[in-house]
């Protein structure tokens, strides 16, 4: 695996939030970068500030033929590309019971086969020249939140290709690694762009981080294999907790549903079925941002063994000591 500023990465919805992230903190450590959206004006805006560094394809991932133009050109403007980054996403505000079909469909389209159609063309480029896949799942690979069922659906989804297809490029002896990423709430404009079916516009719980901490991650994983990634503590404790699931269907019934509204009315502007970013890395409705420094630890040469083995003893302790589930949600508020 190359040193960062011996690369060509390509990175998908590159033009905006973790994907644009990732595209700068890359390009100021010396990498090229081919940045792939739908939206071709904000690419455009992006790739000239990035500079001769940068190239833009304008592409839809829900499209196996697309990821593969998306080789092709990377191949014609740079030579060929080192790590590919599947970062494209849309979100969903609603209850599954009142979501359309379409808008279901859709949200899979591009959250899951996205992933798909990007993974499959990088695996075939790199077979031979070896690299890295860096697939972005979410918290919600691991734990389900209400009024974004789908979303959590379309990430578990995410864990599992993912998983499988690490397990078939290493039988078959191909020199790639691949990483899942897994965030937890990131100021992106995710919530900015999703489809609402609320009146109040969509929200992230706190603690909200920023999306280079989460683009820091990514860009580790670019230069050593790292299987999976938690970017912030909230989300090593979610999923921690995951093993505890009626616990964590009680906690997140009464403390994660309001927290994911703003006191303002939705505009209704989303970019479910169309493409409408506008180059930004941080969402209007983010509030103050969160450095990650478990995040850090854990990508550490040094630390991230013990971060691990760390985590580890908690959740043991945790699976071990026999609360009464009164007893649990108080010690989770706290933590929460």
């Amino acid at each position: 695996m190359k040193p960062l500023k011996d690369q060509t990465l390509v990175i998908t919805g590159g033009s905006s939030g973790i994907g644009l992230a990732t595209a700068r903190l890359a390009v100021e450590a010396g990498a090229n970068v081919v940045l792939v959206a739908r939206s071709e004006d904000a690419l455009g805006s992006v790739v000239r500030a990035l500079g001769d560094h940068a190239a833009a394809v304008t592409a839809d991932v829900a499209s196996r033929e697309s990821m593969d133009d998306v080789v092709a050109q990377a191949t014609i403007r740079f030579g060929g590309f080192d790590t590919w980054v599947n970062a494209a996403g849309v979100d969903i505000w609603g209850r599954l019971v009142d979501i359309s079909e379409e808008d279901h469909r859709r949200l899979f389209e591009t959250n899951f086969w996205g992933v798909v159609h990007g993974s499959l063309a990088a695996a075939k480029h790199l077979t031979e020249r070896g690299g890295t896949i860096i697939n972005v799942g979410s918290i919600e690979s691991d734990r389900a939140f209400p009024l974004q069922g789908m979303y959590a659906a379309s990430k578990h989804a995410v864990k599992g290709f993912t998983d499988a297809l690490r397990m078939e490029l290493e039988v078959s002896g191909v020199p790639v690694s691949l990483t899942l990423v897994k965030p937890g709430s990131i100021g992106t404009p995710l919530p900015d762009h999703a489809k609402t079916y609320f009146r109040h516009a969509p929200r992230l719980p706190k603690p909200v981080y920023r999306p280079d901490e989460a683009a820091s991650a990514i860009l580790v994983a670019a230069q050593r294999p790292i299987r999976d990634v938690y970017v912030g503590g909230q989300a090593r404790l979610v999923a921690s907790l995951a093993s505890l699931p009626r616990f964590m269907d009680r906690l997140t019934e009464r403390r994660f549903v309001q927290p994911q509204f703003a006191d303002r009315a939705s505009d209704r502007f989303d970019n479910l079925h169309a493409g409408r970013s506008e180059g930004r890395e941080v969402g209007q409705s983010s509030g103050p941002l969160a450095r990650s420094w478990y995040t850090r630890m854990a990508t550490s040469r040094r630390l991230g063994p013990l971060v691990a083995a760390a985590a580890a003893g908690t959740l043991g302790l945790a699976l071990t000591h026999k609360w009464n589930g009164r007893s649990r949600e108080r010690v989770a508020s706290r933590i929460v």
